[in-house]
């Protein structure tokens, strides 16, 4: 007959996985059970009782899992975790791989303007060629006119009172000669409007606070690492559109996301306490595409 001595030092010997799977019989749990009260698969259920750690990804993955589970069981496995075979956490090294010497951004810089220079050379220089002789002072400047503007009439000398024959002997006088006005020139410039002022874009900045310990893995638009770390309780992440695509977090429940203000619902994206979901160009938080 086995003791109570006996039976302690057995339950003390038992690892994470074994009291986990005791405590679910003990509690008349099914794996499935377990599976869609955490929603976690049932093999991944399964391997956590069997201590299969190598089938469940990073080490971060498998204690936040193993805490929830016990959680649901209401079971301390605290002393046994830290007993258990799962690799320490160790935040990866970060590592900046778009550094630009200095010096290849000035030259860089001074391509740019040169370049500048010579297409604006190309266009203004013809221009000013067409255009000289209008400035030079060899032709009379031409008189402009707006076509809403109505010329004066010439006036009209009235007839003097008198007889038809005195008119008729009246010796007619020559219209004095006029020096020759230079022609209107109609101007058709249009007059300059303001542009109209372009509509602000909305913000739609996705913001992050953890207010517990958790390993995220994100990625910009060009594939690379934007950062992939284990974030402490209290911290903050807030990126703008464009800027990412692609989250990972593990300890979903400890991450609280937002979109421009909003509360984002992780529960669609999130499988055994794993968040994976995408991020558009307008920031929108969208699921997975593989």
């Amino acid at each position: 007959m086995i003791d109570d001595q006996t039976v302690s030092a057995l339950d003390t010997a038992a690892g994470c996985g074994t009291r986990l799977r005791q405590a679910r019989e003990a509690a008349g749990l099914t794996l499935e059970d377990v599976g869609t009260r955490l929603r976690m698969p049932v093999q991944v259920v399964k391997s956590l009782e069997e201590e299969q750690w190598q089938k469940l990804g990073a080490p971060v993955f498998v204690r936040g899992q193993l805490r929830s589970y016990a959680r649901l069981l209401n079971v301390d496995i605290s002393q046994l975790l830290e007993q258990a075979q799962v690799g320490p956490v160790v935040p990866p090294t970060l590592v900046s791989h778009t550094h630009t010497p200095r010096a290849r951004r000035i030259a860089e810089n001074l391509g740019r303007r040169a370049l500048y220079v010579g297409i604006t050379a190309v266009l203004a220089v013809p221009v000013w060629f067409a255009t000289r002789g209008h400035f030079d002072g060899s032709a009379p400047a031409p008189n402009t006119a707006s076509l809403d503007a109505i010329p004066a009439a010439v006036p009209v000398t009235p007839p003097v009172a008198g007889s038809d024959a005195a008119v008729a002997s009246a010796p007619v006088a020559a219209p004095a000669a006029k020096p020759a006005a230079a022609p209107y020139v109609a101007s058709l410039t249009p007059v300059p409007r303001p542009a109209p002022a372009a509509p602000a874009a909305a913000a739609a900045n996705l913001d992050m606070q953890f207010s517990g310990d958790s390993w995220v893995d994100i990625a910009g638009p060009d594939g690379g690492t934007v950062e992939k770390a284990l974030i402490k309780a209290g911290e903050r992440r807030s990126f703008t559109p464009g800027q990412v695509t692609r989250v990972t977090l593990g300890n979903a429940s400890a991450v609280q996301v937002q979109q421009n203000g909003a509360i984002v619902d992780l529960s669609p994206y999130q499988r055994a306490n794993v968040a994976r979901f995408q991020v558009s160009s307008e920031g929108s938080v969208v699921p997975v595409s593989h």
